[in-house]
């Protein structure tokens, strides 16, 4: 079936996941632990983050996990102990980090739109952030559809974003495709029906992903060939 809708998730897809969070990861980390710095390695291997190299390892949670899960694994090691005020700084870092693109993805979603295609975003982060991300790109206009795990429908690997994709662009989940860098986003695209694209942009590996997706990209660059060959 010909694809009319493309989805998309955005940290490690849109954005290069470490060159992103890497050095951001590694201040919050320390500032949440500047009250007992004896707790920096262990928060940082509680979130799967090599301190040394300022790079998430494969397995780490915060590749796939949502906004509050990251936060829950945090808090024990605050000062404060305030799940509230947390979720606050981690909103605030998120939405104004500068996000580095793994390609010119304006002139991609221009050339994705130009096709017709429907596009949405479907992100384990927040909604507010991630439109912040979205805006600060200058992409933000493109998109038809972007659900945070906030925004009603669930998080991944959960497929409740992608049927909410569907059913907000009219398309049947056959004629839609999931394009992202972790497993979460691999299982709920074929959770939902669709098609599935990994992309090499975030810490996984093309051995990870290759079993749970059509085609393993480099980057979201190489989609519009894969469209013309299909």
């Amino acid at each position: 079936m010909k694809v009319s809708g493309i989805l998309f998730d955005k940290d490690g897809t849109l954005f290069d996941f470490d060159k992103t969070w890497g050095a951001v990861t590694q201040l919050l980390i320390e500032a949440e632990c500047a009250h007992d710095i004896k707790q920096i390695p262990v928060l940082a291997a509680r979130l799967g983050f090599d301190l040394q190299r300022s790079v998430f390892l494969s397995e780490s949670l915060v590749i796939a996990s949502t906004s509050d899960e990251v936060a829950d694994a945090i808090l024990p090691f605050t000062k404060d102990h305030n799940r509230v005020a947390l979720l606050d700084r981690m909103t605030m870092i998120t939405s104004t980090v500068p996000q580095v693109q793994v390609a010119d993805i304006r002139s991609l979603f221009s050339d994705l739109k130009e096709r017709g295609l429907k596009l949405g975003i479907a992100t384990n982060d927040a909604e507010i952030p991630a439109k912040a991300n979205l805006f600060q790109a200058n992409v933000i206009e493109m998109f038809d559809f972007i659900a945070g795990f906030d925004s009603g429908f669930g998080g991944k690997p959960a497929p409740g974003q992608m049927f909410g994709f569907c059913e907000h662009v009219d398309l049947k989940p056959q004629q839609c495709v999931m394009v992202g860098d972790s497993l979460h986003d691999l299982h709920a695209g074929r959770a939902a029906g669709m098609r599935t694209i990994g992309v090499l942009t975030g810490p996984a590996s093309r051995a990870d992903l290759a079993p749970h997706a059509d085609i393993v990209m480099e980057t979201i660059a190489d989609i519009p060939a894969w469209l013309d060959q299909i």
